[in-house]
C-alpha cells in the first residue's frame, strides 16, 4: 500500500490546463510524470461528477443525476474501500463531497471540520461551502489535514477555476488567471509531496465552455487532464488517444494497493509498468 493525494481541479479543461500548468508539463516533458487526456462522463455537471470520479460508475448507475439530487452516494467508492481496508482517509474539498461521503445534507454550523475517524467514509475533513473559498487557503486546510492526521488517500478539491469560467467564460483572461494561479500552487506542493513519499494524480471533473457552461457534450466541456506521479505507471505523454473517466477510481485503487469494486472498469487505457 502506498500512500496517494488525490488533487480534482474543478472545471479545469485539458486545454486550459496544457497551456497554463506549466510545471506539471515540465514534470511530464522530464518523463517524471505521466500525462492523459481524459474523456470525461455525462452530464458533464458537478455533483454527478464527483460520484463518477470517486466511484467509478455512470450517472445512470449511481443516480446522482444532477446538483439538486443532494444523498449519500449508494455506491462503492474510493473512500469506502479504503475504509473497508483499514486506510484512512482525509478531505479539503466542497461541501458535495461531504454529502455524497459522510453526511447530508450539510450544515455549515456543524459540519465544515469533521475530524471523527469512524463515523464518515472520510476519516478527517475540513469542507467549505461558499464557491469562492480562497485556493490557497484550501490547500493549506488539506495540508493541515495531511502534516497532522497523515492519511492514506488525501483529497484536494479547489473550486476558483469554476467560478472564473461560469463568470467569465473558458476564453477569458479570468479563467486563463485561475488556472495558471492554480499552477503556481501545485509548483509549490507538489515537491515536498513527492519528497514526502506520496503518489500523486490531478484531474478535472468536467471543463468549461465560452459560454460559461457545462451540462453539455462538447470537448470543451468533458476534455480534462490527467497528470500521474507514481513508480507504478510509466512516465510521459500519452494524449493522443482520450482515455475513460471511469479510469479515475480503479486507478486510485491500483496505486493505494486496494482492490476496485466488482463495478469499476478493468484498467486498459493506463500504461503501468
Amino acid at each position: 500500500m502506498s500512500k496517494t493525494i488525490f488533487v480534482l481541479l474543478d472545471a479545469c479543461g485539458y486545454e486550459a490546463a496544457t497551456e497554463y500548468l506549466g510545471y506539471l508539463e515540465h514534470m511530464v516533458d522530464c518523463e517524471l510524470a505521466a500525462k492523459y487526456k481524459v474523456r470525461g462522463e455525462l452530464p458533464s455537471m458537478s455533483r454527478p461528477m464527483y460520484e463518477t470520479v470517486l466511484t467509478g460508475v455512470p450517472s445512470h448507475v449511481h443516480g446522482i443525476t444532477c446538483n439538486e439530487v443532494i444523498r449519500l452516494s449508494n455506491q462503492k467508492s474510493i473512500f469506502s474501500i479504503c475504509k473497508d481496508a483499514g486506510l484512512s482517509t482525509g478531505a479539503a474539498a466542497y461541501s458535495w463531497i461531504s454529502e455524497l461521503y459522510n453526511r447530508a445534507p450539510f450544515n455549515k454550523y456543524e459540519d465544515r471540520i469533521q475530524l471523527t475517524p469512524g463515523k464518515g467514509l472520510i476519516d478527517y475533513g475540513v469542507f467549505y461551502w461558499d464557491d469562492d473559498y480562497v485556493d490557497s487557503h484550501l490547500f493549506m486546510d488539506g495540508e493541515f489535514i495531511r502534516k497532522t492526521y497523515q492519511p492514506d488517500f488525501m483529497m484536494y478539491h479547489p473550486m476558483s477555476i469554476d467560478v472564473s469560467g461560469h463568470a467569465f467564460g473558458s476564453d477569458s483572461r479570468e479563467y486563463a488567471g485561475n488556472v495558471a494561479s492554480m499552477g503556481y500552487l501545485i509548483a509549490d506542493l507538489v515537491p515536498g509531496w513527492l519528497e514526502d513519499g506520496y503518489q500523486i494524480v490531478i484531474s478535472a471533473d468536467h471543463g468549461m465552455d465560452n459560454k460559461g457552461l457545462h451540462c453539455g457534450i462538447t470537448d470543451s466541456q468533458r476534455n480534462v487532464p490527467l497528470y500521474i506521479f507514481s513508480p507504478l505507471v510509466e512516465n510521459g505523454h500519452f494524449e493522443e488517444t482520450p482515455v475513460s473517466q471511469l479510469n479515475m477510481a480503479p486507478l486510485l485503487c491500483h496505486l493505494l494497493g486496494i482492490p476496485a469494486s466488482k463495478d469499476m472498469i478493468e484498467l486498459k487505457e493506463i500504461h503501468f509498468k
